[in-house]
């Protein structure tokens, strides 16, 4: 039987860039008029990676890989972002609605398992654009928004006909911890107001082959000395999102040279902490989801002005930004 495509409800009109409101700091800049939101973009979609990925979850990669796409720039300022070079250095390079989607349909070719677009919550009127083009163009796969949590609910409205699947980050319940470390100290109630969003218009969903179709994974990223977050984060979902999202916690925190001038933990999570970590989620009962292996090094570190910014292992780049399409290899 041939594959059906997920199913898409209308979604409300389309948001504009100008002036822009699309992130929580309503900025409320004139992006159309060449202006850059707080963000630091303007109006075109910017790239840095298309890339089959292997280390995502395991509902969202199975044997082909995530297509995962990374967008330029963010409306965060986290201290220790691993993507710093694109988040808040701006690597990439704009790309019109066209080569938008066939930068999904090339994913789409190389066998990936779903679109999975990487901190997209600036561009989100071209995302919209962009995904029904290539849809438009032959585009079957799930599209899973990968961010920070960091959203409005009314652009978890405007993405309902366009986003299948939610892989919000909830960083934080804590105020001080959230100016200090991302300034944004009304994190942690825009965030738990969008993701509860997120998991009331999308209930988990899978394919014949286990494949995530619909839903949210709720991401948490456990930052060294601070496993009282944790706790917090942690209780919150299992009062909320229990039995309607799936948990997945990392432990990748590592320390980045390039913004160590900014507050941020020094140091790596620790096996004492790690242990501790997995006798609190085994105190919570989760239930199905994810937590990472501690692995120590910064050797899987991700550097964008690599054709391939990652290990061979883990991702294998169709699109990038210094040269765009990449041949098959093999």
């Amino acid at each position: 039987m041939p594959t059906q495509s997920p199913a898409h409800p209308p979604s409300p009109e389309p948001p504009g860039y100008e002036p822009c409101r699309l992130c929580p700091r309503l900025c409320d800049a004139q992006r159309e008029s060449g202006a850059a939101g707080f963000c630091g973009q303007g109006n075109r979609l910017r790239l840095a990676l298309a890339s089959l990925h292997f280390g995502e979850e395991p509902p969202l990669v199975g044997n082909r890989g995530s297509g995962t796409i990374f967008f330029s720039g963010c409306t965060l300022r986290c201290a220790f972002c691993q993507n710093f070079q694109i988040s808040q250095q701006g690597l990439g390079r704009e790309v019109g609605t066209a080569e938008f989607a066939a930068i999904c349909l090339a994913l789409q070719t190389a066998g990936a398992a779903n679109i999975n677009l990487v901190t997209g919550t600036q561009f989100i009127p071209g995302i919209i654009a962009g995904i029904a083009a290539a849809r438009a163009a032959g585009l079957a796969l799930p599209v899973l928004w990968n961010g920070s949590g960091y959203e409005r609910v009314e652009m978890v409205a405007a993405l309902r006909g366009t986003i299948d699947v939610w892989l919000p980050d909830l960083k934080t319940l804590d105020r001080e911890t959230a100016r200090r470390y991302f300034a944004a100290p009304d994190y942690p109630e825009v965030a738990t107001a969008a993701i509860l969003a997120m998991a009331e218009a999308h209930p988990l969903e899978y394919d014949a082959a286990g494949l995530l179709r619909r839903g949210v994974i709720l991401r948490h990223l456990v930052l060294p000395g601070q496993l009282a977050d944790s706790r917090a984060v942690l209780t919150w979902f299992s009062r909320h999102l229990a039995g309607r999202a799936l948990p997945s916690i990392m432990t990748q925190y590592t320390p980045i040279a390039a913004l160590a001038g900014r507050p941020a933990p020094k140091d790596a999570l620790g096996q004492a902490e790690y242990e501790d970590l997995v006798a609190l989620i085994d105190e919570l009962g989760l239930g199905e989801g994810f937590y990472q292996e501690l692995v120590p090094g910064s050797d899987w570190l991700p550097d964008f002005c690599r054709p391939n910014p990652f290990s061979s292992e883990l991702a294998r780049t169709v699109w990038h930004h210094a040269g765009g399409f990449v041949a098959k290899q093999g």
